[in-house]
Parts: structure tokens; C-alpha cells; sequence
């Protein structure tokens, strides 16, 4: 028996598009003498499809789409991810299932039993639970079909779930496991990903094939990764990480192992190539085509700027400069530099003359208050009002450049520098950063040496610099990690031997500017805790304050 892996590439409620995706991955299978093909988790309506699912329609097109692709399984079966309708009054109305389709209709279908719902997953929320698992024999081989998370229980070790599907079905003696799954990018992830497979090879002795979405929907990012064990544990074949890719393997090959085959997994790399997908995706998922920033001469806007260039070309990206009466002239040349560089389009708007005119108009309202953040903030919105203005006038899209270290703190200007379509790097903190430009430099500088090395400042004022309002980066961003990705208490962080006073501001400062993480764009996720719909935090809670 060979049985193909499919990742691709779909498109959430693009049912035509979807199919279309589905039909040519087939094909190839076909081509490559494939028995077998096996599509991702829920792939005729992309994941996450959200609320559109409380809507009829939008699940009557995804059964129409299940019986179109029916008709493709002609000499070939189609393993593939939908939605499903519940017929039992009690419960949800919808299963998130995997459907087994032979011969021209429908063979199989198998409920998802463990339905996340913790960070970006809400899957109780829409489904309900499967009560009956089955094996299912074709061609002489008893397969076990599975969905995703259903996998990621493995002797009912994980303390969210009460059930362990394997578990279930192994008194019907697979011989092989199928899982078609949705797994999210996070530069971690793809480690834990393969350590759970590889513990469920452990435990019941059979091939596993893996298959995963790639792509990005909105903020979420998956990665692919789609991946073949053999019983011995060892990876057999992992698949090619950020593309679209089939392959088809042979399973008494697999079944005989003693091969160890893995993608390398550099941080760097991932989360570079995770974002140059993120960005391609979002616009070219929306329909857009043009994107525009802000370029200071900072190091946030300078990695984006490169990002926005190899995801959309050069042709396609358009920076403007926005120098104040506090610019310094090597960020103005800086910046410059990067614009010609990277071969894009850049205008110089000196912004002095309109913040004269709002100090002119304030004047009379401001007499006698010295110089502090609202001066600096009109600034900030000065470049985003101009950002905007363009955006209107030509089509670019925003793009916006904080880090998620900024973000954290609220070191930054509601409707000026995060204003935005796309938050790019809003889960790369400051520290990561500074490793990414290092990254995009080594074949050759492309980001300027000084935008690197000098002290980061938004220059607002006079000589100013980052660590006038906020610690080292060094020593807020892991304070940061430790609240936000691993839910540390203050007084746990505290007893890493993190200074009191220092940990208990930084939290402060997490807390009170909720607010403006509320009103910000998308964030492109490469962690495993990003701000977004996976960090639910109110915005008038007291805990730490």
C-alpha cells in the first residue's frame, strides 16, 4: 500500500478555491501511484472557520464539497477533514470529523474526540465530542483514523482530557494510524509536535502518518511538518516546513524503518520564513497586493521592511521617511540606505512643520505645561495620519511595526505607530529582533550595520533613548516570558531572582495597557502565546495592579 500526505494550502470559506486545492492533490497522488491521499483537518472549509459555522449555508456548502470530492476517489481513497452535522437533538450540532471517501462516495467517517479549547482553539465552543471509535479496514490494512489533538492524549497523561481514542481502538488491532490535523506554527512547536507522535509510535508499535496545514489564516500560522513514523520511533520522512507539498510513501518501507529523517529547525529560520508566509498570505488572501510603512531608521521597521519585500517583492512595498526636528540626520541616511538596498520605493516627508502647526494651535490651550508624552504622541500621529493618508490615496496597506516587547508594556502611540492592517513582528520581542536583523544580514548586509548597533530610541525629544522609560532589553524581556508565555506570578518570577521592584512595574505595565492591545492590529503568531485571540485578558482587571 503507498499512502500520499497532502499538506496544503486552503483558504477559510473559499469552498471553490478549497476543492480546487484538494482536486490537484489528488491528482499528484494519483501520478506518484498513491492508493491513498490524505488531506488536512478540516480542509474542505480551512481552520479556523470560526462562527461561520452557525451559519446553514456555509455547512451545506461544505457537505457539497465532501460529495464533489467524493467523485475524484476513483482508484484512489481520499482521506480529508470536514465538518459534519450531529443528528442527536442533545449536544452540538456539528462534528469536526474525518471522512474516508472510496469508490465514488463516501466509505468512512470518524468524529474528533478531543476538542482543544485553550489559547486560539475553541472547539467546544462549535463541536461536539465523538462517543464511538471504530477501525476501518481497506485493501486488506485496519486503519485507525484520527484528528489532530486526538493523538495528543497518549495514555490519558494529559490532564485536559478523560479519554484516549488509540486506547479505544486498539482491541480492534490497527495496523496503521492516519491523522489529519491543523497544527499551528509556534518556533517551538514543531519539537512538541514530533515528541507526542513519537510517543504514541512508542506506545502502540504502528506507522503513523501525519498530515498538517500549511499556510496562514489571518494571524495563524501553520507550518506543514506533515511527518511518517515507522514503529521503530524514528521519523521516516518529515515534510518540508512554510510550503505546499505531497508525497507519497510506501508503507512496507516505512513499516521496516531504521532511517532518521528530520528538517533542520533554526528559531531564526522559522520564525523568518513563518512570517514571510504570514505576510504573503494575509494579502494575498484579502486580495491586496501593496503594502506601505513608516521607516524611522530603527531596527522594528527595518526588519519589517525586509520581510515586506521578500514576502510581497520589492515592487510591491512602498517606506516613507518622516524625519521630525528631533531625527537624528545617520537615522534619516539609515533608513536611506535600507530603501535602496532593498530596491524599494521611499518618500522623505519632514514632519517639522506640521507639528509646529498643532503646537501653534495648542498653544493657547497648553500655555505654561512643559514638553512631555502629548507633544511626543502628535508626532507619532502625524506619521501614522500620513501612513494612512497614502494608504487611502494608493491602496498600500499598513503595515505595523512594533515588537511584542513594546506591545507588552504599552511603549507605544494608540492611532500613530500602531496604527496598521498587519502587525508584523508583534510577537518577536525587542531581543529577537536584534537576532532576526543578524539573521537577514548573513549573506551580505542588507539591513545598515548602524541600525543594528545603536541604542534604540523612537526620538521624540531631545538625545532620547528606549531606556529612558524602559529597563534593558535583556532584563525586561525575560521578566516578559515569564508572565506572558508561562504564567508566572510576580512572586514567582520574583524568586528567579528578578529584582522586586523591577518585576512588579513591568507587570503594572502589562496590565494597565490592555487597553491598547485591544484596538491593535492582527498579530502575526510565531509563539506558542501571542497577543491576540489566543491571550484573553480583561482590559479593567486588577490582578497585579
Amino acid at each position: 500500500m503507498r499512502i500520499a500526505l497532502a499538506q496544503i494550502n486552503v483558504h477559510v470559506g473559499n469552498f471553490a478555491g478549497n476543492l480546487e486545492k484538494m482536486k490537484a492533490a489528488v491528482e499528484t497522488a494519483k501520478s506518484q501511484g498513491a492508493d491513498i491521499v490524505c488531506l488536512p483537518e478540516l480542509a474542505t472549509v480551512g481552520y479556523p472557520p470560526r462562527d461561520f459555522l452557525e451559519f446553514e449555508d456555509f455547512i451545506d456548502l461544505a457537505e457539497n464539497g465532501i460529495k464533489e470530492l467524493a467523485k475524484f476517489a476513483q482508484d484512489i481513497a481520499i482521506v480529508v477533514g470536514s465538518v459534519s452535522r450531529n443528528p442527536v437533538v442533545e449536544g452540538k450540532d456539528l462534528y469536526n470529523s474525518v471522512y474516508f471517501l472510496a469508490e465514488g462516495k463516501v466509505h468512512f467517517v470518524q468524529h474528533k474526540t478531543l476538542l482543544p479549547t485553550y489559547d486560539i482553539f475553541d472547539e467546544y465552543r462549535y463541536f461536539e465530542p465523538a462517543s464511538e471509535w471504530k477501525v476501518l479496514e481497506y485493501k486488506g490494512k485496519r486503519i485507525a483514523l484520527t484528528v489532530c489533538e486526538d493523538l495528543w492524549n497518549v495514555g490519558n497523561e494529559n490532564p485536559l482530557y478523560k479519554i484516549c481514542p488509540m486506547d479505544e481502538m486498539m482491541d480492534q488491532s490497527p495496523e496503521l494510524i492516519l491523522n489529519v490535523s491543523a497544527s499551528p506554527f509556534g518556533f517551538a512547536h514543531a519539537e512538541d509536535r514530533l515528541h507526542v507522535l513519537k510517543t504514541n509510535v512508542e506506545r502502540y508499535k504502528l506507522p503513523l502518518f501525519y498530515v498538517n496545514h500549511v499556510g496562514a489564516q489571518t494571524e495563524i500560522l501553520f507550518d506543514g511538518g506533515s511527518v511518517v513514523l515507522s514503529p521503530d520511533g524514528n521519523v521516516f520522512q518529515e515534510m518540508i516546513y512554510f510550503q505546499e507539498e505531497v508525497q507519497t510513501f510506501d508503507l512496507d518501507e516505512v513499516i521496516k524503518g531504521g532511517q532518521e529523517r528530520q528538517q533542520e529547525k533554526d528559531k531564526m529560520t522559522l520564525i523568518h520564513d513563518g512570517l514571510v508566509m504570514g505576510l504573503q498570505n494575509y494579502f494575498g488572501k484579502l486580495g491586496f497586493k501593496k503594502a506601505i510603512l513608516g521607516l524611522s531608521g530603527g531596527i522594528d521597521s527595518a526588519v519589517v521592511a525586509v520581510l515586506a519585500a521578500r514576502a510581497l517583492g520589492e515592487d510591491n512595498v512602498r517606506v516613507i521617511l518622516m524625519p521630525s526636528q528631533f531625527s537624528s540626520d545617520h537615522s534619516v541616511n539609515d533608513a536611506r540606505q535600507l530603501a535602496e538596498n532593498l530596491g524599494v520605493q521611499y518618500d522623505i516627508i519632514p514632519i517639522e512643520s506640521m507639528y509646529e502647526s498643532f503646537s501653534t494651535a495648542l498653544e493657547p490651550h497648553f500655555w505654561a505645561k512643559p514638553f512631555n508624552i502629548a507633544e511626543e504622541n502628535i508626532q507619532a500621529r502625524i506619521r501614522g495620519m500620513l501612513l494612512m493618508a497614502f494608504s487611502n490615496k494608493f491602496g498600500n496597506i499598513v503595515l505595523n511595526t512594533s515588537n511584542k516587547s513594546e506591545m507588552a508594556v504599552g511603549y507605544g502611540t494608540l492611532y500613530g505607530d500602531m496604527c496598521g492592517g498587519l502587525s508584523v513582528i508583534g510577537d518577536v520581542y525587542k531581543t529577537e529582533v536584534f537576532e532576526l536583523a543578524r539573521f537577514m544580514n548573513k549573506d551580505g548586509e542588507v539591513i545598515p550595520e548602524n541600525i543594528i548597533t545603536k541604542p534604540p530610541s523612537a526620538e521624540l525629544r531631545p538625545d532620547q533613548k528606549d531606556t529612558d522609560s524602559l529597563p534593558e532589553y535583556d532584563e525586561l524581556d525575560p521578566i516578559l516570558f515569564q508572565y506572558i508565555e508561562k504564567h508566572q506570578s510576580p512572586q514567582d518570577i520574583i524568586e528567579m531572582g528578578y529584582d522586586e521592584k523591577l518585576v512588579r512595574r513591568i507587570l503594572r505595565l502589562v496590565n494597565i495597557n490592555e487597553f491598547k492591545r485591544h484596538q491593535t492590529a492582527p498579530v502575526l503568531r510565531v509563539s506558542d502565546k501571542a497577543f491576540g485571540m489566543g491571550r484573553r485578558m480583561p482590559i479593567v482587571g486588577k490582578y497585579l495592579a
